[in-house]
């Protein structure tokens, strides 16, 4: 049985490589991987956008937030699963690695099952709840069905399956599937928009390309896990495997707080768009615009974070407190620096942004304002999610859990509800910078006051 002490696995990228040699060896293909992940959800609303029709924006924008939370199904099952597989390695559990890693996936496809026939069986109800108006719910309907009804089963397993080969040290082979099916999507997109689907159908168009790029990515990882069979502990399932009660419990541990925090970041995006599309449709085009735009210094810090993780958990299990510590104090600093470049491109180059996804007028003179807003969030939202990402690599679920619902449920929901309520629009636009800016302060606090148990 081949184990991360292999000759052929990178096991000293975990134990012996410099910090910074072995953070940026794993982080630059995840955030490259990010990047082109970005690239190609905003190729969709880039492309949509060429239509010059808002109403078809807003409806690829109500149903992002649904495809999130595939999202939050790959975090339980790739988080929970991949964080699980590392920790059992540095404490050198190879075949409960093996059997968690492959129970992970047979679970991740169950459940995404269910869930694309939830949203088959309930898709008006949802669109309607989510805010869609007789002007959009018929293009959420076609993003929909083919994103999420259609492609949901092969989106949650192949990004399940990124977390896995990246949790065991293969960074680089991770982030390359991402971003081949990125850039499929990319190339996909206008042929099936503008050149094999007919005017009015470029929403379905973009679905289908998403569809079917998320499919190849699928393909690509079956033939990795092949590939890394011999020397890891990554294999396709052949049955169901039996984990320990321990190793069951630790899964869920993480992988439950992991999915909340993606559900409860979706939840707070599905009430940004409900309270928008109170406003009018042009307005929840412009944020809809906004929030993907702002997803460059979001999905840069999460590549970071993703990078990261592994680092940490391994040598948490191996008790390599000096070292761990040092990969999470890195990439805090690492992400700080995006934040504060992102914020100069963004106050400088807000019209141009906006304008490249859609030449509306009155959407572009919106979409400029919310994000010289917005671009003010990042450092602290960064500041958020990294210590999740941490105490998630550590296995403090629960902890991880509660900053997610101090972050959203305590802060950024009440506080967008009486922004709108007395500020309307703009104090929508403002919540994400002062609930961050409390909810790190609050988040601190709390690592504080674990940091000691944590080094024991």
């Amino acid at each position: 049985m081949a184990a991360m002490t292999n000759k052929n696995t990178p096991v000293e990228v975990f134990e012996s490589m410099p910090i910074h040699s072995a953070l940026t060896k794993m982080a630059i293909p995840t955030i490259a991987s990010q990047l082109v992940v970005l690239i190609y959800n905003l190729a969709d609303t880039w492309f949509i956008g060429k239509t010059n029709n808002p109403y078809m924006v807003a409806a690829s924008s109500l149903v992002l937030t649904v495809f999130l939370l595939t999202s939050a199904l790959s975090n339980l099952f790739g988080t929970g699963g991949g964080t699980l597989v590392v920790r059992l390695l540095g404490a050198k559990q190879e075949d409960e690695a093996k059997k968690a890693a492959s129970l992970s996936l047979v679970m991740a496809a169950g459940a995404t099952l269910f869930f694309s026939l939830c949203c088959l069986i309930f898709m008006n109800p949802l669109l309607k709840a989510l805010g869609a108006s007789e002007n959009t719910i018929g293009y959420a309907r076609q993003y929909l069905f083919f994103v999420i009804v259609l492609g949901g089963v092969p989106t949650v397993l192949s990004n399940t399956m990124s977390n896995m080969v990246r949790n065991v040290g293969y960074s680089k082979e991770a982030g390359f599937g991402l971003s081949m099916g990125g850039l499929l999507n990319v190339a996909l997109d206008p042929l099936f928009m503008f050149v094999l689907l007919p005017d009015g159908y470029q929403v379905m168009g973009a679905a289908i390309a998403t569809m079917l790029s998320n499919m190849v990515v699928l393909c690509y990882f079956i033939v990795i896990y092949k590939k890394l069979s011999s020397k890891s502990v990554l294999e396709l399932p052949k049955r169901i495997e039996k984990i320990s009660r321990p190793s069951f419990k630790a899964l869920f541990a993480v992988g439950l707080p992991a999915a909340s925090g993606v559900m409860l970041y979706d939840l707070s995006n599905m009430v940004i768009n409900r309270l928008s599309s109170g406003h009018g449709d042009i307005e929840l085009a412009a944020i809809g615009i906004v929030l993907k735009a702002e997803r460059l210094p979001i999905n840069i810090g999460l590549g970071i974070c993703f990078g990261m993780m592994p680092l940490i958990a391994y040598n948490f299990a191996a008790k390599n407190h000096k070292r761990m510590m040092a990969f999470f104090s890195t990439a805090r600093t690492y992400g700080l620096i995006v934040a504060a470049i992102s914020l100069v491109l963004y106050r400088t180059f807000a019209p141009f942004i906006v304008r490249a996804f859609i030449s509306d007028a009155e959407t572009v003179m919106l979409g400029t304002e919310f994000i010289k807003v917005r671009c003010l969030a990042p450092a602290f939202m960064f500041l958020s999610f990294h210590m999740v990402h941490f105490m998630e690599s550590v296995g403090k679920g629960k902890v991880a859990f509660w900053l997610c619902v101090i972050r959203q449920l305590c802060l950024n929901i009440p506080i967008l509800i009486i922004m709108d309520h007395f500020f309307g629009m703009k104090g929508i636009v403002f919540t994400q910078v002062f609930a961050d800016f409390f909810n790190v302060v609050a988040t601190y606090i709390i690592y504080f006051r674990v940091k000691a148990s944590l080094l024991q």
